[in-house]
């Protein structure tokens, strides 16, 4: 078999400055991802929660939190990823009970606060696709396909899955439509309903907002609960709904009243048409607390109301692009909570991450963002301890922008429709229905 010299003329050397907190605090960076989770905010939360080191150790509670974002892998895994890029410092190497038994100290207080910290809304008044009208676009809806291992444990607080397999956790978040933030999160088990654990998280409404849901959160005291804080709605209703017609208006909506709240009701056609040529029809009501036919017209609020399924992109880059459907490592309630906060903070870092980098460029709507991208430079900037205190959008932002996905085309769901092969695209609009 012949061998291949190459020449020395064709090598090259390259050196870096690797710039990381000191001594035994150095594996605690995120790479790029630190200055949006800077040290002295995890030192404070784990101040305020109390579970700071009550000595210095060789893994202090700062390098546990670090730890907690990387569900995907295990202990030691982990630690050779937050330590790749610091040769020739004098790193621990500790066993992985060791690694445990830190993870077990800090408990979800810690990483919970943290999330608490970096949710919230994150476009700017001149957002593109984060307003209608005065309003904030935001959204409920939940998710229940996050799997946990099958223990006693996990069983006896969350309950055997309805069709057999993994016991599993209930999800409820509020979410910026536009750019895709977590605003608010619940979670817990599945056998609660999605309307209560959404009512948990109604303090973080408010009048600037409008509220879109789903038909399965259609029930009369959400939607005066809702009505209470100020916000406005925008949601589906369940066919066996028979709301009076109080007023028909000019765009072929009609006022009348649900649970005590004065709305509005508009009934639409779907007409859905696949790559392969077939068709689908349906039709849905949508229930509204924006009255004003004039200034917001039926066929507007239609097309609106698709906004709603940015929300199953954000569930989709939590479930599949962060987890890759796997199911969480943990066999007890405390385990499960400090990775589920711990899932949530590291989309969030990541959300802020990509849309900082939309508003770099004027007119940028941020669902064009791709979040695997986001996801794989960031780990990638992670093993190499590069861009710890990066200023600026940085190599993240960077490689997001040479990749923008086109401008949304138009379509009804994320999901596939009744009668389409899985791997079928569709297109569809609505057609709004006489009263």
């Amino acid at each position: 078999m012949p061998v291949h010299w190459v020449s020395p003329s064709a090598l090259t050397a390259i050196t870096r400055t690797v710039t990381v907190a000191a001594g035994r605090f150095a594996p605690g960076h995120l790479g790029e991802l630190t200055p949006i989770m800077p040290f002295e905010l995890v030192d404070a939360v784990s101040s305020e929660t109390r579970t700071v080191q009550r000595r210095l150790r060789d893994l202090p509670s700062r390098v546990g939190v670090s730890m907690c974002l990387f569900p995907e892998i295990g202990y030691r895994l982990v630690w050779d990823k937050l330590t790749a890029g610091l040769s020739g410092m004098p790193i621990a190497c500790p066993s992985t009970k060791a690694l445990r038994d830190l993870r077990r100290r800090l408990g979800s207080a810690p990483v919970r606060a943290l999330f608490e910290v970096l949710a919230g809304p994150l476009a700017q008044p001149t957002t593109p696709g984060a307003r209608f009208g005065p309003y904030q676009t935001v959204s409920f809806d939940g998710c229940s396909s996050i799997k946990v291992p099958d223990g006693e444990r996990n069983r006896g607080r969350l309950g055997r899955c309805p069709h057999g397999g993994y016991p599993q956790v209930e999800l409820m978040t509020l979410v910026e439509t536009g750019t895709r933030a977590v605003i608010g999160a619940v979670f817990g088990p599945t056998r609660e309903g999605e309307t209560s654990y959404a009512t948990r998280l109604l303090h973080h409404l408010g009048p600037e907002m409008l509220v879109l849901w789903d038909q399965g959160f259609d029930a009369n005291d959400f939607l005066a609960a809702v009505h209470t804080t100020g916000a406005r709605v925008l949601g589906r209703i369940r066919r066996r709904r028979r709301p009076p017609v109080l007023q028909p208006l000019a765009d072929s909506s009609y006022l009348s009243a649900i649970g005590g709240v004065p709305v509005r009701i508009i009934e639409a056609r779907v007409s859905v048409t696949c790559t392969d040529g077939s068709n689908f029809e349906g039709s849905y009501r949508l229930v509204t607390t924006l009255l004003d036919a004039r200034r917001y017209p039926a066929d507007r609020l239609v097309d609106l109301y698709h906004e709603r399924w940015e929300h199953e992109s954000a569930y989709y880059a939590l479930r599949h692009t962060i987890l890759h459907g796997r199911v969480l490592r943990s066999h007890d309630l405390a385990g499960i909570e400090q990775e589920m906060w711990a899932l949530l903070t590291l989309y969030q870092l990541l959300r802020r991450a990509m849309v900082e980098a939309a508003e770099s460029r004027l007119g940028t709507d941020p669902d064009r963002c791709n979040f695997t991208i986001a996801l794989q430079t960031a780990l990638g900037l992670l093993v190499g301890a590069q861009g710890v205190f990066e200023q600026g959008i940085g190599e993240i932002g960077r490689r997001v922008l040479s990749a923008l996905s086109p401008a949304r085309r138009s379509r009804i769901s994320t999901r596939k429709v009744k009668g389409c092969d899985r791997d079928r695209r569709q297109r569809g609009n609505g057609t709004i229905l006489e009263p």
